[in-house]
């Protein structure tokens, strides 16, 4: 007895250093996703890219990264979720290396989309490990807390991270950063995790695979071509058309093979498909916020990126202050759809909030309401839908339910990134056009890109609002107290329910 209570504390001191190493994974993976963001202007101007393409710095990595991190989930479960999480580890480090060192517009998307790609690895197996190393449900509250709180707040310690690295260094070391932090976690990784598995012998489905990439492209790609070409055009509603069919393709093939990449269960079960629903409608406002916040607080006011990066600790802590100091606490106690529902709200009221500013607009009254808004709505989605985006998943499917969360969050950056820049530079370019008789004075320009920016805001608001309205309905699921109490008997009537 002796030894095993000697044991006990031992492996509960590994587990938790397994979450440092994983959790410094995602803040990886998130942190990359932002940290380009406070470094756009100077990357752009430095090679030369335009303000219609300048979203593909972005997407280029959340598009690949979403849209293949279904087989990224399949690869952990088959063969190894440690084993594929130090692969991605590594693989990630290697493509920011080439990132930095790119002297060209197509070697640095490249590169972001082999960011991207070993993300997908990488994302599914760190969530999965977390899900299999923390089974109780006090610990998993805890440790999704943890999780949820590191994926809110990355982006923008990424957005600070940017501008002190731009500011100080070069933009290049927006991309470097994430070597040195992708080995520590190889090393702790390799320390401290158990390698998991599905039993059995896996079959990737390789068909689903190309479908769901293509639709997913398709899509992303004609979302941005509408800011030059008008949502009007051949090329544009054929590439939307294109990618609604190959997606519609990709469910019926998903439902009739063996192994899908996604099986169709996953997502018919409507906790975890209003699990999936928030995050990624919250990360449309969240990357769109800080799209637009960050031009408007270096172009129109005329921060530097450093000063652009502190602009936004507001929302660092509002994020650490909602998620750790309040969902984790509530998470326990009551029904998902009480925080995800006010969280989606909030953001959609940040995003609101943009209409209230103009170009002499003071910080404290403009950006720093909006971001607090966003940090604490942020805050009260993210622990609780990583949370029950894998409730009631059976282990062997734990690295496809957590690639599912992953996707959502991707795809939804992708497209809302495209989205709502193309919303932004057409509504821009209708200001200038209305009111040519202006002139073309600098002041006048920053008007116009305002105009664009407010525009945008308040189509992701309504997209926001939509969804908290649909997460409301969907997302039924009791409180977990209200589980616990339900017997052996009853409780899958309960998770199907759910």
């Amino acid at each position: 007895m002796a030894t095993t209570k000697a044991q006990a504390p031992a492996a509960d001191s590994r587990r938790w250093a397994a979450l440092f190493f994983i959790g410094l994974a995602q803040l990886m993976i998130v942190l990359d996703g932002t940290v380009v963001n406070i470094a756009l202007p100077s990357l752009q101007r430095d090679l030369g890219i335009s303000d219609g393409d300048r979203q593909w710095i972005i997407t280029a990595y959340t598009l690949a990264f979403g849209s293949l991190l279904l087989l990224g989930g399949r690869i952990a479960d088959y063969t190894g979720r440690k084993r594929t999480f130090l692969i991605g580890l590594l693989g990630f480090a290697g493509a920011s290396a080439l990132g930095g060192a790119a002297d060209n517009v197509e070697l640095l998307l490249s590169a972001r989309a082999l960011q991207g790609g070993f993300a997908a690895l990488l994302g599914p197996s760190a969530l999965s490990l977390l899900t299999v190393t923390f089974t109780q449900s006090r610990e998993r509250a805890k440790a999704f807390g943890i999780w949820g709180a590191i994926t809110a707040v990355g982006g923008a310690i990424g957005l600070l991270a940017g501008g002190g690295l731009t500011d100080y260094l070069d933009w290049r070391w927006c991309l470097y950063v994430s070597v040195p932090i992708a080995l520590i976690a190889v090393v702790g990784g390799y320390a401290t995790l158990v390698e998991s598995r599905s039993s059995g012998r896996g079959r990737f489905d390789i068909p689903g695979v190309l479908l769901v990439t293509g639709g997913l492209v398709a899509i992303v790609y004609g979302t941005s071509q509408a800011e030059t070409d008008g949502w009007g055009s051949t090329t544009v509603i054929g590439l939307l058309a294109g990618g609604a069919v190959l997606l519609a393709a990709f469910a019926v093939v998903e439902s009739r093979v063996s192994q899908p990449i996604l099986p169709p269960r996953l997502i018919a079960n409507r906790t975890r498909g209003g699990a999936y629903l928030s995050v990624g409608l919250a990360m449309v406002g969240m990357f769109g916020a800080f799209l637009f916040m960050t031009y408007y607080l270096q172009v129109v006011k005329g921060y530097s990126p450093m000063k652009t990066g502190v602009a936004f600790l507001p929302m660092t802590v509002a994020v650490l202050m909602s998620a750790g100091g309040l969902a984790t606490r509530l998470l326990p106690k009551v029904p998902p759809r009480m925080l995800i529902v006010p969280g989606m709200l909030l953001i959609a009221s940040g995003m609101l909030w943009l209409r209230t500013m103009e170009t002499d607009t003071s910080y404290v009254e403009g950006v720093l309401v909006s971001g607090l808004l966003l940090g604490i709505g942020a805050g009260l989605i993210m622990p609780v839908a990583f949370n029950y985006a894998t409730h009631g998943v059976d282990q062997r499917d734990a690295g496809i339910a957590s690639a599912s969360v992953n996707t959502a969050q991707q795809i939804s950056s992708s497209i809302g990134t495209a989205l709502l820049n193309t919303i932004a530079t057409s509504a821009t370019a209708d200001y200038v056009a209305s009111h040519a008789r202006h002139g073309r004075s600098p002041a006048f320009a920053k008007e116009a890109m305002l105009e664009g920016f407010v525009t945008a805001g308040t189509w992701a608001a309504g997209i926001l609002l939509a969804g908290a309205l649909i997460v409301a309905v969907l997302m039924n699921t009791p409180r977990p107290r209200q589980q616990a109490a339900v017997g052996a008997e009853d409780a899958a009537p309960v998770l199907a329910h759910s």
